[in-house]
């Protein structure tokens, strides 16, 4: 048995070691509590300032001149001598139209000329009467210049008629479409049965000689495209195939639906060019802001506005900042204010940053940066 000091003893011992097992958990949880979270992250470094861009449109390849011809009188076409796709050469018949009508007015005119040169005859030989009559003082001087002015008038009507008479035989002629260069044609516009009236077009001809591709340009970019700026121009039938084209035309208003500006692009001579070929242009654009791009992934929103989260080596912890976005492009985001090269920002899970958070930048910074720099993107990933 234990005496009732020993008992006592006992106690005092089992609460001891109770405190001395509270207070070693208690500083187990404050060092618990106190630990840092460090996170790895991935980031690009800003290395250089974004000057310009690239622009690319496509647009279809064209002769420099095209001939929309049409009958210079109205009529009923009565035949059609050519297809899509046919060769020409000036002076061909392209197409024709009833001349019946203008042949009545021709041989109407005819007749009128000569009896306008018959009146002119009769008025003549009465002139010639008169002066003789006067000379011999038979008739008076009156009766001379009636005669005259009879004659006078008779050869007026008689130049009328011979023009009418060119004119009728012009309006025979010009029933017979021709053209007038060598080319292709590119479009029927009016078949055979069709009336059509002067001016109308019946046929399209691509003029041989110099090509072009016509391209649409917004206007949010044809500011960049002058007359005389040298272009890239590709080819989707022939990968092969690029050409240096020159602008050589830039539309002087938008057109009404497309809100677009014709751009006309002159090509060098290429016997591979063929006309109605799908081009592709690339030119360089140059920005008159200085741009940044980071990956889409670095991009963030806080509050409502775009941010990004920047590392500050030194810290090693991650600091919010505003941004404004210039534009999207197809592997990032252009940034205009906000950034400068030198920044380094996080380019992946921006939804775990918080502010003033410890991040971790892995060993591979160093070698990766260069070999970004050494492919010339404007942005360097590293891990």
């Amino acid at each position: 048995m234990f005496s009732p000091s020993h008992s006592a003893f006992r106690i005092v011992l089992i609460a001891c070691a109770s405190a001395a097992a509270l207070t070693l958990s208690g500083c187990s949880e404050e060092k618990a509590e106190t630990k840092e979270i460090v996170r790895p992250v991935k980031v690009v470094e800003i290395a250089a300032i974004d000057t310009s861009r690239t622009l690319s449109y496509s647009g279809t390849v064209r002769a420099r001149t095209e001939m929309n011809l049409g009958f210079r009188v109205n009529g009923k076409i009565t035949g059609r001598l050519v297809d899509i796709g046919q060769r020409v050469k000036s002076g061909d018949l392209l197409a024709r139209i009833d001349q019946a009508d203008y042949a009545l007015a021709l041989t109407s005119a005819k007749a009128n000329l000569d009896a306008a040169e018959r009146q002119v005859e009769t008025t003549e030989l009465a002139r010639l009467r008169a002066e003789q009559l006067f000379a011999k003082n038979v008739s008076p001087k009156s009766q001379l210049e009636q005669a005259t002015l009879s004659y006078n008038q008779a050869v007026a009507t008689r130049d009328s008629a011979r023009s009418a008479l060119d004119q009728a035989t012009n309006q025979v002629n010009y029933t017979d479409l021709k053209s007038d260069q060598n080319g292709i044609v590119t479009a029927i516009s009016a078949d055979i049965g069709q009336v059509v009236g002067s001016g109308t077009p019946v046929v399209s001809v691509a003029v041989d000689g110099e090509k072009e591709v016509l391209v649409a340009i917004p206007e949010t970019d044809i500011a960049q495209f002058k007359p005389g700026k040298t272009v890239t121009v590709g080819f989707w039938s022939n990968a092969a195939l690029m050409l240096q084209g020159k602008v050589r035309e830039v539309a002087g208003s938008a057109e009404p639906q497309s809100r677009t500006f014709a751009v006309r692009i002159s090509l060098p001579n290429d016997p591979d060019v063929l006309l109605g070929m799908t081009a592709g242009i690339v030119a360089v654009a140059a920005d008159t802001q200085q741009l940044v791009s980071i990956p889409l992934g670095a991009l963030a929103r806080k509050d409502g506005q775009p941010i990004v989260w920047t590392v500050d080596r030194a810290a090693g912890t991650v600091h919010a900042r505003a941004v404004k976005v210039a534009d999207f492009t197809g592997d990032g985001v252009r940034i205009a204010e906000g950034l400068k090269p030198g920044d380094v920002v996080v380019a992946a899970g921006t939804q775990f940053m918080t502010e003033g958070l410890k991040v971790k930048l892995g060993s591979e910074t160093v070698q990766q940066s260069a070999a970004a720099a050494a492919t010339g993107d404007n942005t360097q990933l590293v891990r």
